[in-house]
């Protein structure tokens, strides 16, 4: 298992897995035009993140994007990790264990204070793969208003 980071060469894949999660974690059916300039901005901007792919015998099954969030409170930055997807046939074999580890060494390199996340609250699933790989449970909740 190869973990890395992803090039604009993958945004093809970054955009199926995009469109994989959404649809399996919300019942959610994204623009396949507006997620991939989504997601081809990550590639053109460098502050707006960046992504981290897990690659298998030369073919992509796990990713993640990471952006970015100042804190105040602490004079450093916070990670949020966000658009993780597994392929199905892929799980069960630690990917996400590896890209956390990946993400987690590029943070402590960075100097940045800590790593956020934050999934649906029905998704059970995810909840015990995040907290198998040591993350803790937050005692924020996070409401969201879409304009």
């Amino acid at each position: 298992m190869n973990i890395r980071l992803a090039t604009a060469n993958e945004i093809d894949a970054l955009v199926e897995f995009n469109q994989a999660m959404a649809l399996e974690t919300e019942g959610k059916t994204l623009d396949p035009e507006i997620l991939r300039r989504g997601v081809a901005a990550v590639f053109s901007d460098e502050t707006k993140g960046f992504y981290v792919v897990a690659e298998s015998e030369g073919r992509i099954v796990g990713g993640l994007m990471v952006t970015y969030e100042w804190s105040d409170w602490r004079n450093r930055w916070f990670w949020w990790i966000q658009s993780v997807y597994i392929r199905p046939e892929a799980r069960g074999q630690r990917i996400y264990s590896l890209l956390y580890d990946f993400v987690k060494a590029r943070a402590a390199e960075a100097d940045v204070f800590g790593i956020r996340l934050y999934v649906e609250t029905e998704n059970r699933h995810a909840q015990a793969v995040y907290e198998k790989v040591g993350m803790e449970r937050s005692h924020y909740l996070m409401f969201d208003e879409m304009l």
